[in-house]
């Protein structure tokens, strides 16, 4: 597949601040893109903006927010002449019981995730077809295979795959191209988060290999770079998750049966779970909801 020169390409990058997005960002710039930076967190933002290599500008916006969204759109195309890529990366995380979970961040994971992902690809889709350009949805490895005590997560990358893919096939006439990234556990400050959780930590560590593993962050963020560059239709951050595409048809009934399993043996130790959103983005996002709160009362 043909390469497209990252050199002078605008690119936005969505959930900047930190993790998969800042490195993204970081990378981006040092192949010669124009990096537009959006997040919930301005003084982290501004930090990443100042350290990276070409020109840059940053946006405090909540990506579930339309109105705000749009506006973002309106002024990131407006201060770089156009919009070349968009990644759509905003997201977060909560672990546990379903039963026990917090309704609030239960829904939370999926607005942001799923609606902030598809709010995202609303306010930029006018500028990408323009340009005939590149949106990139980052999914996960939760959106191929089900897991307990992920309920919310996987039904957010799930969702939000199945989105892409429906957009790709509406969109691509007009020249846009439409690309799924799918992440295993790499080490950010998400997936630190959840390991906190002494449950969750050992849940995951009882996975089939190569899946009960976290992988650094600087290679899989390299294939995402690779992904944009040949406007990838499917970017895989880690090399084994190919493979799970042909096979993910059978894993609904497996994680079925040995999650039972797995679920019977931590069984008495699952009460008193927290059941907030995980990792510094996570604080971040509910730092902002109180703020938001507030400014309304």
């Amino acid at each position: 597949m043909s390469r497209t020169s990252l050199e002078g390409q605008v690119a936005v990058v969505t959930g900047a601040a930190r993790g998969v997005g800042e490195l993204l960002a970081r990378k981006l710039s040092a192949r010669g893109a124009k990096v537009a930076l959006v997040g919930l967190e301005p003084d982290a933002l501004k930090q990443v903006s100042e350290r990276l290599h070409g020109e840059s500008a940053h946006w405090h916006a909540d990506v579930t927010d339309h109105e705000t969204m749009a506006r973002v759109a309106a002024e990131v195309e407006e201060r770089f002449g156009k919009v070349d890529i968009v990644v759509a990366n905003a997201g977060v995380a909560t672990g546990g019981p379903f039963t026990d979970s917090d309704p609030d961040s239960w829904r939370r994971v999926i607005e942001v995730n799923l609606i902030g992902s598809a709010v995202t690809g609303r306010a930029f889709l006018p500028a990408l077809t323009r340009s005939r350009g590149y949106l990139l949805q980052i999914a996960s490895l939760a959106a191929i295979t089900p897991a307990p005590m992920m309920t919310a997560y996987c039904a957010s990358k799930s969702g939000v795959e199945a989105y892409a893919h429906s957009l790709r096939a509406e969109v691509g006439f007009r020249g846009v191209r439409v690309g799924v990234a799918y992440l295993s556990w790499t080490d950010t400050d998400m997936v630190r988060g959840a390991d906190q959780d002494e449950v969750m930590r050992e849940l995951r560590q009882r996975l089939p290999w190569p899946s009960n593993k976290t992988y650094p962050l600087g290679p899989a963020v390299d294939r995402i770079v690779d992904g944009i560059e040949r406007r990838a239709s499917h970017v895989y951050g880690q090399w084994w998750l190919r493979g799970m595409q042909g096979v993910r048809g059978y894993l609904p009934g497996l994680i079925g049966t040995v999650g039972q399993r797995e679920m019977r043996r931590f069984a008495d130790r699952l009460t008193g779970m927290r059941t907030g959103l995980v990792g510094a983005g996570g604080a971040a996002d509910e730092q902002h909801r109180t703020t938001a709160a507030t400014h309304r009362h």
